[in-house]
């Protein structure tokens, strides 16, 4: 079963966007649970919006468990500057926080960047942060995922082993509240070659499963501007970036594909929509329909 989905524009609050995922007949849905340009450690969710989300979902079809909150891109869990640091951790626990309450199956964090080089610190400062934030909401369904980087600068959390290092840094008796979910463009921008062969895109699922002893929670479904290797995080519509949409088929006939939200995060045809449209977006529509055809056509 493909749990096909989108982070799909909320103008109008989550609601629509569940109502318009349900109208583009998707399975899955990303959503923000606030606005994603601030740290929001002091932003809560409010009863009734929750009520309304919930009830949105289920006329959607949508499971709450096949739901990803994306948390703020403001967030660096890895950087060494101790404020910076405490603000992040602190925007990571309130929105593990909001993502339990609204009742979804995970959120997602890019783990941010080592500005001063040191990777293994960073690293080490990014499980803190999760400790931190399954510690603030003891009781909760709601798993906490790194999403792999692009590679940029000196972001971590691109290689499998760095992944794996994050998540060592958990005890043993929380881990099941954690893992990770994999951004195709992000795996092709740091230097995985996606499109050169099926044996290319199954070894890539083998080297994070491997490293980290599960395989992906989620899987953001993105073709890439930029070139393999170049640490450009710009995402294209399926099969109109450099990725191309064989290998995308090759991804959804994998095992691991199966039974996880597979969000895509690609531009959309149509920015501005009235708060009361539930319509789906065009462009969303055409790549699930492609994508559905490439898993159960591509070679």
């Amino acid at each position: 079963m493909l749990f096909l989905g989108s982070h799909c524009i909320d103008t109008g609050g989550i609601p629509m966007a569940a109502k318009r995922a349900g109208r583009g007949g998707m399975q899955a849905l990303q959503i923000f649970s606030a606005v994603p340009k601030y740290y929001n450690d002091k932003v809560s969710v409010k009863p009734d919006r929750i009520a309304r989300f919930r009830e949105a979902l289920e006329q959607a079809g949508i499971k709450p468990s096949s739901v990803i909150v994306h948390a703020a891109y403001v967030i660096n869990t890895a950087t060494p500057d101790e404020e910076k640091w405490a603000r992040a951790a602190a925007g990571l626990a309130k929105e593990y926080e909001r993502s339990t309450a609204l009742g979804v199956g995970g959120v997602c964090f890019h783990p941010g960047a080592a500005t001063d080089g040191d990777r293994d610190a960073a690293i080490a400062r990014v499980s803190e942060a999760m400790r931190r934030a399954l510690a603030a909401v003891p009781e909760s369904s709601t798993r906490l995922l790194i999403e792999n980087t692009a590679g940029a600068g000196t972001t971590v959390g691109r290689t499998p082993d760095e992944v794996a290092g994050m998540l060592r840094g958990i005890p043993a008796e929380l881990r099941h509240r954690t893992g990770y979910g994999l951004d195709t463009c992000h795996l092709f921008a740091s230097g995985y070659d996606l499109p050169a062969s099926r044996e290319t895109v199954t070894g890539v699922l083998d080297a994070f499963e491997q490293a980290t002893g599960e395989p992906p929670a989620f899987l953001h479904l993105n073709d890439s501007e930029g070139a393999c290797g170049s640490n450009k995080d710009r995402h294209r519509v399926i099969g109109e970036g450099l990725i191309g949409a064989t290998a995308f088929g090759w991804l959804l006939q994998d095992r691991r594909a199966q039974g996880i939200p597979l969000i895509l995060e690609t531009p959309q045809a149509a920015e501005d929509v009235a708060e009361d449209d539930d319509s789906p977006d065009a462009w969303d529509v055409q790549s699930i329909a492609l994508l559905r055809e490439l898993a159960a056509t591509t070679p």
